[in-house]
């Protein structure tokens, strides 16, 4: 008896042992392709937490949704597959359903200025609620103006109505609402796009114009509507328990990594997305630019919208918080 318990002991040590001088690691998983701008800037900060960590830590990305869809992918960061994810609004409002002010209120926001005006008056706010939540934000960043890209040419609201629209899996509130308005949504994840294009089961999606050229969606939906119809916003976060094991030498780096990342993913970002349209247009894309009197359908539809939007897919208050904020940039700027 006495040599069972001692062999036990000895075990538990081993193992005790073991995990005390595992080494460490950093996983993010991102829905952006391999050797994209935001892949290049996760290498970038993963280099810096490595770097901080010392010898043996290791960090390991997974591009092109290989831990599946954004919903998925805030579901791994939760049981700790993943330590953190690059995420557009439709995975982090999994997380804290506020932050989809930013990316969900169609025609209402005219420019990056006010998108980057209203997301630094409300940042501090985001990320404490955030924080309430269990994660960390470590870089804001965007993708671009959603367009919509289409198998037949299209101007008006009412021309898409006899479409079948991509819509992201996990908005359930948002393909309740087109169907109000007499649209047809079929929700998917981002990998089933190409494929669902090509054999018909859709025929048009609202993406930004880097992803079109970087998924070829284009070649099967050569038409674009360019209206700037909602920003792609997105952030970076790991778990707060993934942090909490950081050394302060290593948060600090990881947080400069992280704000220099996520600079450098707004800037470029808008760049590449008139970079992205040219190289389309010069492949075939043609772009339909709506005249005055189309572009007031568009609008009326996006305040028939806002109602349905707010407490539904945006909470009433932060809502209310954007219109405040935008008014207040207006009258600043006039």
């Amino acid at each position: 008896m006495f040599r069972i318990g001692r062999l036990a002991a000895i075990a538990l040590g081993l193992l005790v042992s073991a995990n005390t001088f595992a080494a460490p690691q950093l996983r993010i998983g991102t829905l952006a392709p391999k050797n994209s701008l935001y892949h290049r800037q996760l290498m970038e900060v993963g280099e810096a937490w490595r770097t901080a960590q010392g010898d043996g830590a290791k960090y390991v990305i997974y591009p092109d949704g290989s831990q599946g869809g954004e919903t998925d992918m805030a579901r791994r960061m939760r049981i700790g597959q993943l330590q953190g994810a690059l995420l557009s609004v439709v995975g982090l409002r999994e997380i804290e359903p506020s932050i989809a002010a930013l990316q969900s209120m169609p025609l209402l926001f005219r420019s990056w200025d006010e998108v980057d005006y209203v997301r630094d008056k409300m940042r501090p706010g985001m990320e404490k609620k955030f924080l309430e939540k269990g994660f960390v934000v470590l870089a804001w960043g965007d993708a671009g103006w959603v367009r919509f890209f289409s198998k037949e040419s299209a101007v008006r609201p009412d021309d898409y109505k006899k479409m079948k629209f991509f819509a992201w899996a996990g908005e359930h509130e948002q393909q309740e609402i087109m169907k109000s308005l007499g649209y047809t949504p079929v929700p998917l994840e981002t990998s089933d796009i190409l494929p669902s294009i090509q054999t018909g089961m859709i025929n048009a999606v609202p993406a930004t114009p880097y992803f079109a050229l970087a998924s070829q969606v284009y070649n099967t939906a050569p038409h674009m509507l360019d209206i700037n119809w909602a920003p792609i916003v997105g952030a970076l976060v790991v778990t707060k328990k993934s942090w909490d094991e950081m050394s302060p030498a290593t948060q600090e780096a990881v947080r400069a990594a992280g704000l220099k990342a996520g600079a450098q993913m707004r800037s470029k970002a808008r760049q590449e997305v008139d970079e992205a349209v040219e190289a389309m247009k010069k492949r075939g894309l043609q772009v339909h630019t709506p005249t005055p009197e189309q572009m007031k359908e568009w609008t009326d539809l996006a305040d028939k919208l806002y109602p349905r939007i707010r407490g539904k897919m945006v909470p009433a208050e932060t809502f209310d918080e954007v219109f405040v904020l935008l008014k207040a940039y207006r009258a600043g700027k006039r």
